[in-house]
């Protein structure tokens, strides 16, 4: 039902339903307003699925509203495809909403205008205009994630191709952005509806195993209800309790990259405690260590030591009654709505974030980063730079028939054939990479098509390969070579 509403075709009627129920300060007139310049500048066109051509832009600003964004990040989510795809112009834009709404527009259209590139400097200067237009105003970046997210919802009629190409973007330039951002609602969406394309039969696996243990509501509704009953008769009855089940593609992260079973995977489901002050975070902390038994190597401090984009929280897995572990995250009001919101936290919730410091700090990192590279000539230093900011912790290639494989960051061509199977890794002489010869310790990145060559069945590995190797599985398949 969630999954329909989220996909279902939006209109005007939509977005000002959406605008009533949020409660803040819209000037709905204005908005009406620029629904009327989109719809007028679109008419005639339809998007690959049929619909007309307008529900895109209105799909985006609903969601710019649900962030909290103002006017007239409202405002520009409506008109952001007009400058770029139909006759009205900038100054069209200007003259009807002024120039802050101007310079957003213009700002989400250059972003739709980068085209990533496998090109180590073009891809390493497209990565340096999206923070440049991120650092003079992060709202672009704002509206840029709800373009791309609505777009990957509804990317079902796009040719295959298209499908994958954006995917793999989303999943390396937009997840990444969303999640440095503080906003894992968005960050984790973006990569399940990428994973969807990527790999459908690996997406299709987990979703299927999360369906086959449904039961598992019950066991982690019975967990908040006693969760709930003992706090309150430690004082913390005003708490507020969330069950939460891990996204598809963190659960896909594991199982397929970490060698783990669904059985084995300790946080798939989880309870979420907000409470009023970090003092009562604390003292939950306790309680839920005298209800269940910790597992010490999975307790993490967040809240002393928060994380880059500024997440904070406790978590702590335990063992549940019936021998099933279950992760339980503690954090105040204000760490959830920055957990879950991020920067755009500054709009939605102004008790959480309520000075333009406090927002300037959430995103110093991108003019800090921009000022360390503002001399440098040397491309590749700063892609490195900004993929240790930004990317995530592992990377996607693919075999030359298509299938997908998916490595930590810094596994070579070795990892990538021990991957596919213990045989092609053990035969393995050599590897192609898009189609030309690279060194056997080369490092796997993003997008690559990678082929293995293979010589002789008895030729077996090399045991220098195990100071080359990322992955425990290849290091294992290699020891197991030896030990013949």
């Amino acid at each position: 039902m969630e999954e329909k509403a989220k996909n279902a075709v939006k209109t005007f009627e939509d977005l000002a339903q959406a605008v009533a129920d949020s409660g803040r300060p819209y000037d709905a007139g204005r908005i009406e307003k620029a629904y009327e310049m989109a719809a007028a500048a679109h008419a005639g066109q339809t998007r690959l699925s049929g619909e007309s051509y307008v529900s895109h832009p209105v799909a985006v600003a609903c969601l710019v509203v649900d962030l909290g964004l103002d006017t007239d990040s409202v405002v520009a989510a409506l008109l952001h495809d007009s400058v770029e795809d139909t006759e009205t112009t900038a100054e069209d834009v200007k003259a009807a909403f002024g120039p802050d709404v101007a310079l957003l527009v213009d700002g989400v259209t250059k972003l739709g205008r980068i085209k990533f590139s496998s090109v180590e400097e073009q891809q390493a200067e497209n990565l340096r205009k999206m923070l440049l237009a991120m650092s003079k105003d992060v709202r672009v970046m704002l509206i840029k994630l709800c373009d791309r997210l609505h777009n990957m919802r509804t990317g079902d009629g796009w040719p295959e191709q298209k499908r994958r190409d954006k995917a793999l973007e989303t999943m390396e330039v937009y997840a990444p952005i969303a999640h440095r951002l503080g906003m894992s609602n968005v960050k984790e969406e973006l990569e399940d509806r990428s994973l969807q394309y990527l790999d459908p039969v690996g997406y299709e696996e987990i979703t299927s195993f999360l369906a086959q243990n449904g039961g598992a509501d019950s066991f982690i509704s019975g967990i908040a209800d006693r969760i709930k009953e003992r706090l309150a008769e430690n004082g913390m009855d005003k708490c507020t309790i969330k069950k939460r089940i891990k996204s598809v593609y963190g659960i896909y992260r594991k199982m397929y990259m970490q060698n783990r079973t669904f059985e084995e995977i300790y946080d798939v489901y989880a309870v979420r405690i907000i409470l009023d002050t970090v003092g009562e975070c604390y003292n939950a902390l306790g309680v839920i260590h005298d209800m269940y038994h910790p597992i010490p190597s999975r307790f993490k401090d967040y809240i002393s030591t928060p994380k880059p984009n500024m997440y904070q929280s406790l978590h702590t897995t335990v063992i549940g009654h019936e021998g099933i572990p279950f992760e339980v995250q503690i954090r105040t009001w204000e760490m959830d709505q920055t957990a879950e919101y991020g920067v755009a936290a500054h709009w939605k919730y102004k008790a959480g974030v309520s000075t333009k410091d406090k927002l300037d700090d959430r995103i110093a990192w991108v003019r800090q980063l921009l000022e360390s590279q503002r001399e440098s000539e040397d491309a590749g230093d700063l892609l490195r730079d900004i993929k240790s900011e930004l990317l995530p912790e592992e990377v996607f290639a693919f075999t030359p028939k298509g299938d997908v494989i998916n490595l930590p960051a810094g596994a070579t061509v070795i990892d990538f054939a021990y991957a596919i199977h213990s045989a092609v890794g053990n035969r393995m002489v050599g590897a192609k990479v898009n189609s030309r010869i690279v060194p056997i310790d080369h490092k796997v990145v993003t997008g690559e098509i990678i082929e293995i060559i293979t010589g002789p069945k008895d030729k077996g590995p090399s045991r220098d390969w195990l100071n080359l190797v990322a992955t425990s599985e290849a290091k294992n398949k290699i020891r197991n070579w030896f030990k013949k």
